[in-house]
């Protein structure tokens, strides 16, 4: 039951180091979420259809629009494991994402000096496999269920991720 505990903690720090990689900037922490290769899913959000990539390739794509924005916070709450062998298991968790400029970043962008922001909210669910003696996601899947603010500010992070 011990190692089963043990797991578990472990697959939940996948997770939330996941959500600090991205907003604490450390693309290394958060390469290190992911097998080399992982299939992910975030129609919901992006209405792409789900893929299969490289995880340097997704960290790359992530990297340049969330690294692009003045502040990010992404919390991850009501961790569920569920295993499906003794090396890999199925996790869910809510999130709530805030993507966040300033009032000089907007001002930049030509649009009014105030700070903008968009929160989403939601849940992921990703699969969990451990290859020699660590957890890491195969497959991560965002449902997007609601979301706040001003979602054009993706496309000020896009844009800025474009110039720099």
């Amino acid at each position: 039951m011990t190692e089963r505990f043990a797991d578990i903690h472990a697959i939940i720090q996948v997770s939330l180091s996941y959500a600090g990689g991205i907003d604490h900037r450390d693309w290394v922490r958060y390469r290190a979420v992911f097998h080399d290769e992982c299939h992910f899913d975030t129609f919901s959000w992006s209405g792409r259809a789900p893929s299969t990539m490289a995880a340097d390739d997704w960290v790359a794509a992530v990297r340049a629009v969330n690294g692009s924005f003045d502040a990010t916070q992404h919390l991850m709450a009501n961790h569920v494991v569920e295993f499906t062998s003794d090396d890999s298991a199925v996790a869910s968790n809510e999130v709530q994402a805030q993507h966040w400029f300033s009032a000089a970043s907007m001002e930049s962008f030509g649009q009014p000096a105030a700070a903008t922001w968009c929160v989403l909210g939601g849940h992921y669910r990703n699969v969990y496999e451990r290859r020699d003696g660590v957890w890491r996601m195969s497959a991560c899947q965002l449902v997007v269920r609601w979301q706040t603010g001003d979602p054009q500010v993706f496309a000020f992070a896009r844009a800025r991720s474009a110039v720099d």
